[in-house]
């Protein structure tokens, strides 16, 4: 897939997942295989008003490039110039949220409220690929309610103002999460545009990684909250969409704590060990579901302080569950 001029491989990106997908587990994601990788969600506002947070999420490394900055905001003017900001950073490209369902986006007309308004959503995109000289790419959500199905439109929109790329989440706002994301929502839209379409939603394994291609004739896939404690989730779609259907099977236990560790490592470097720790938390505990004794492991990794903690846990880990 061609976004603008770069050329990505493979077969599945990272989504961008606030407060989740940090550059530590960026980093582990592509070691793994993921094609490219987005930042957490950034306030164009936020950044406007010299917000040091905002600013720091900015902040890309080599090890998980290809990168995208993502922002959210509502007024053109305020975005295109927080996208001018980002290119202090040097990104891939730019992505623009208008997906995020968390009522403090939504509830101020940014993120997935942007459905209600596809004019708004088209001068949004057109002030953003006009201020920066990298690609620019959106990704939206198949509408606001039930009653308002208008991905099309407002993928439409998006590539007549510029979008090198388009990413849709199967379901409408109003549906968050749950139920099933729906695959002909992403077809019509792939059918609708020239410019390439990432499906998004319910992608937990390779084969319903294969079952997004197959249904829906997108373009690309992206990956969230399944690759969360299990970044290996790349290897294996890669794997089964590039070799004949090869599965490959989760890693043993002592290499998903090995995994843990790294990342941990990474954290801890990036971010200082107590803070680093501190937000490593929910990320250890990921790790643990689906193993033996997986609920007190989760409450353990709730009480982590230091890198040696976790370091201890993760061997005990090893041992109980051998």
């Amino acid at each position: 897939m061609k976004i603008g001029s770069l050329e990505i491989n493979g077969y599945a990106a990272l989504a961008p997942m606030a407060g989740a997908a940090d550059r530590s587990f960026r980093t582990v994601c592509r070691r793994f295989g993921a094609s490219y990788t987005v930042s957490e969600l950034i306030s164009s506002k936020g950044v406007s008003l010299g917000s040091t947070k905002s600013r720091e999420l900015m902040r890309l490394t080599d090890g998980e490039r290809p990168a995208a900055v993502q922002l959210f905001g509502c007024d053109p003017d305020v975005m295109a110039d927080a996208a001018q900001y980002a290119m202090q950073f040097s990104p891939d490209f730019i992505d623009i949220n208008m997906g995020c369902p968390a009522p403090k986006v939504a509830g101020n007309g940014c993120g997935s409220a942007l459905m209600k308004n596809p004019q708004l959503a088209e001068r949004i995109v057109r002030a953003v690929v006009g201020a920066v000289p990298v690609p620019v790419t959106v990704k939206i959500r198949s509408g606001w309610d039930s009653s308002s199905v208008n991905a099309v439109e407002v993928a439409q929109r998006c590539e007549n103002a510029g979008a090198s790329a388009i990413t849709v989440h199967g379901r409408t706002r109003e549906q968050m999460y749950a139920p099933s994301v729906d695959m002909d929502i992403i077809r019509q839209v792939k059918r609708a545009v020239s410019v390439p379409v990432i499906g998004n939603g319910d992608i937990v394994d390779a084969r319903s990684a294969a079952k997004m291609y197959e249904d829906t004739g997108c373009d690309f896939i992206m990956v969230g909250r399944a690759a969360l404690g299990a970044p290996w989730i790349f290897s294996q779609i890669n794997a089964y969409l590039s070799d004949e259907n090869r599965t490959l099977c989760d890693p043993p236990i002592s290499e998903r704590m090995r995994v843990l560790m790294m990342q941990a490592r990474l954290t801890v470097d990036e971010k200082g060990e107590i803070k680093g720790i501190k937000e490593l938390r929910k990320h250890a505990a990921w790790y643990m579901n689906g193993l033996r004794g997986a609920a007190r492991y989760r409450r353990e990794c709730g009480e982590l302080n230091s890198l040696e903690q976790l370091y201890e846990l993760c061997y005990r880990v090893c041992k109980e569950n051998d």
